[in-house]
């Protein structure tokens, strides 16, 4: 019986680390697209299920963090690998529908800039595979609510 034991436990460790791995691995990827397609980030307006919710320049919905507090990110690690930050490196550009002076910039970890609106970072969400899904509206997940944001600066409701 200890002997099977063992030899259960030796592949759970050993997933365990394949898992720890890509998750980094993982984590980078999602980062990266994020970062890389936001040199200057771009914030429109788009018509989604909700209604009018804002959107990065792709036509991917923005999402806040019921969690953040004073324009500073709650998502880290884990968090931040589902919901991707939208991150820029100059002042982000508003498009029609965007109140250019409800946007702005907080410091995330090591440098990164991620955009605000309405004093409210925002967030990608990794189950949004094309423009317009709004499928991280009203989930809660990592200590706090997600909701796409309006151009008012709000969580959309519907």
């Amino acid at each position: 019986m200890k002997r099977s034991a063992a030899i259960l436990t030796l592949p759970a460790a050993a997933l365990a680390a394949v898992a720890l791995t890509t998750a980094g691995t993982a984590s980078a990827g999602l980062a990266g697209p994020s970062a890389a397609a936001a040199s200057t980030a771009k914030v429109e307006v788009v018509n989604t299920k909700l209604g009018k919710v804002l959107a990065d320049g792709r036509g991917h919905t923005l999402y806040m963090f019921g969690k953040d507090k004073h324009s500073k990110s709650a998502c880290f690690g884990t968090c931040a690998q589902a919901w991707p930050p939208l991150t820029t490196t100059a002042k982000p550009k508003a498009r029609a529908g965007v109140s250019a002076s409800k946007l702005g910039i907080t410091n995330r970890d090591g440098g990164v800039k991620q955009v605000t609106y309405n004093g409210h970072p925002l967030y990608l969400f990794v189950k949004d595979t094309g423009a317009r899904q709004t499928n991280g509206q009203g989930i809660v997940a990592f200590g706090g609510k997600w909701s796409a944001l309006s151009a008012a600066g709000r969580a959309a409701v519907k």
